[in-house]
């Protein structure tokens, strides 16, 4: 595929690239949002531009090609002024007529179910206990159960669930949609993993694919994405209530013409497209290898000091690790000394708070970066 032609085009023979060289000390541990270079947060300071003129269509046209690769997509991806929980209800909004199948493994997942009742959607829901992935069998199961009493025009699951750090296999998911309803649409959310992790959507036969900026982009928090397939498009035109702002073919119209249909964030344009350029000159597979080599490298100092790891064996997210607080740390004391070396990571989400603590991987984190963490977190510890 011409994209993935162009992705390695962008691998230099280099191993650290100048912005990796010359970046300053990562401050943010947690999973979202992430330190953002200098030079991508100076792209916002320069003057504001008109959205309706050639200067903003340029930006547009080059950012929708290179996020484009990053998806490994022929499609279109759509850019909103929002946050990926925007693009959740997008995709009910524009992929569901009727029902929709919600598996349900941690927080965020369990957002996109409020959002398909919210949305007023015939709502299927699907609990996998927390920490577990999201598997191929239980979706052939849920599908064909409900299968047995009507049509199902969409499921829904995040690839990498920032509650938990379990990452679910997306591609074998959509292989098992594909296999048992085609005409069934395949959702994912992966806010806290896309540009960290190859998420290759067409070979998977992905539908609609969502995230955010402010993750392992490392861009400023307040855009969303959603790549969208051709099939997705035709399912809008028999959907009502699609709305306006987030009404995918009216994205399209404007889309063509390297645009939106309304004001854009102009000045967080400009600082994705600063790092898009930063992301391909590391090159995109380079990029996914220090993010693995980064998450192995957290669940390796885990587990050599004597702490359990969260995820199901075999899931682990490759940008975000959650560790059982087994040592029974005063997350909140930990988080106060980290301070004081200007680093913070975050506290076991909902009723995990206290029992584990995760440490965020993503973005422009490099080993020297957790070197710094480790040891703090190992001084901490020894008092």
């Amino acid at each position: 595929m011409l994209a993935e032609q162009t992705i390695q085009s962008g691998v230099n023979d280099d191993p650290i690239t100048t912005a990796q060289q010359h970046k300053p000390a990562q401050r943010l541990f947690i999973p979202g949002p992430t330190d953002v270079l200098p030079e991508v947060l100076a792209a916002q300071t320069a003057p504001m531009i008109g959205h309706r003129t050639d200067e903003f269509e340029a930006l547009f046209a080059k950012i929708q090609g290179q996020m484009k690769q990053l998806y490994f997509t022929d499609s279109r991806v759509y850019v909103v002024a929002a946050t990926g929980s925007a693009m959740q209800e997008a995709a009910i909004r524009n992929a569901v007529r009727g029902r929709v199948i919600n598996f349900v493994n941690g927080a965020f997942s369990q957002r996109w179910h409020q959002v398909s009742t919210g949305c007023g959607k015939e709502t299927i829901k699907v609990d996998v206990p927390w920490c577990n992935a999201v598997k191929p069998e239980h979706v052939a199961e849920a599908l064909e159960t409900a299968l047995t009493t009507g049509p199902v025009d969409a499921v829904t699951v995040v690839h990498n669930e920032t509650s938990t750090g379990v990452a679910s296999p997306v591609g074998e998911i959509a292989a098992v949609v594909r296999q048992i309803s085609p005409s069934t649409l395949i959702l994912v959310d992966a806010v806290s993993s896309f540009g960290g992790a190859r998420l290759p959507m067409d070979e998977w036969g992905i539908d609609v694919m969502l995230t955010s900026s402010q993750k392992a982009l490392a861009v400023p928090p307040g855009l969303a994405f959603a790549a969208v397939s051709d099939r997705t498009l035709a399912r809008a035109k028999e959907v009502t209530g699609r709305g306006w702002y987030l009404d995918f073919l009216n994205l399209e119209k404007y889309l063509v013409k390297d645009t939106t249909p309304a004001t854009p964030a102009i000045s967080l344009m400009r600082a994705l497209g600063v790092q898009l350029d930063i992301i391909f000159a590391e090159g995109v597979e380079r990029r996914f290898a220090r993010h693995a080599a980064l998450a192995a490298r957290t669940r390796q100092w885990a587990l050599d000091h004597d702490f359990n790891l969260m995820a199901e064996e075999g899931y682990a997210s490759p940008t975000v690790t959650t560790v059982e607080n087994t040592h029974g740390l005063n997350i909140g004391a930990l988080n106060r000394f980290l301070a004081q070396a200007e680093m913070e990571i975050s506290d076991g989400y909902g009723d995990y708070k206290g029992k584990a603590f995760r440490i965020a991987h993503m973005g422009e984190v490099n080993d020297a970066d957790l070197d710094r963490l480790f040891a703090t977190i190992e001084q901490y510890m020894s008092n």
